[in-house]
């Protein structure tokens, strides 16, 4: 078995990929017809946002986002933190955390995309030796 995506439940399928893809430059997959869920190509593992409408619509009951409370976070790597950092900004995240280096040695920083949602930028994670 095989960890295939992790799907958002979003009030707008369509303006969040427009983010995603202006914020982080992540590449739109696909969108359905009906607007109501759609994919970032993020490798192997898919990063997809479903409506909040259509969930409701098939019985489930999506909860709130609380940016002050996240339950989760999803991350994105690089090689420059403050630059990513300053394009996701610009594209209308919110900053959470600035630049710090850890005491692991990876940089990171956290920001909160349009919907609420808790996103970590970070460096990768040297091998510990």
């Amino acid at each position: 078995m095989k960890f295939r995506y992790t799907i958002l439940y979003v009030d707008n399928v369509a303006d969040t990929l427009d983010f995603y893809c202006r914020a982080f430059g992540a590449e739109q997959k696909m969108l359905h017809e009906s607007g109501e869920y759609g994919e970032l190509a993020t490798g192997e593992t898919v990063l997809s946002f479903s409506s909040k409408k259509l969930m409701t619509d098939l019985g489930k009951n999506p909860g709130v986002v609380e940016a002050s409370a996240p339950i989760f976070e999803i991350a994105f790597e690089t090689d420059d933190v403050p630059v990513a950092l300053q394009k996701a900004i610009g594209a209308g995240a919110i900053l959470v955390q600035d630049v710090e280096v850890m005491p692991w040695g990876q940089t990171i920083c956290y920001v909160q995309d349009i919907n609420g949602f808790l996103v970590e930028i970070c460096t990768p994670i040297s091998p510990q030796t």
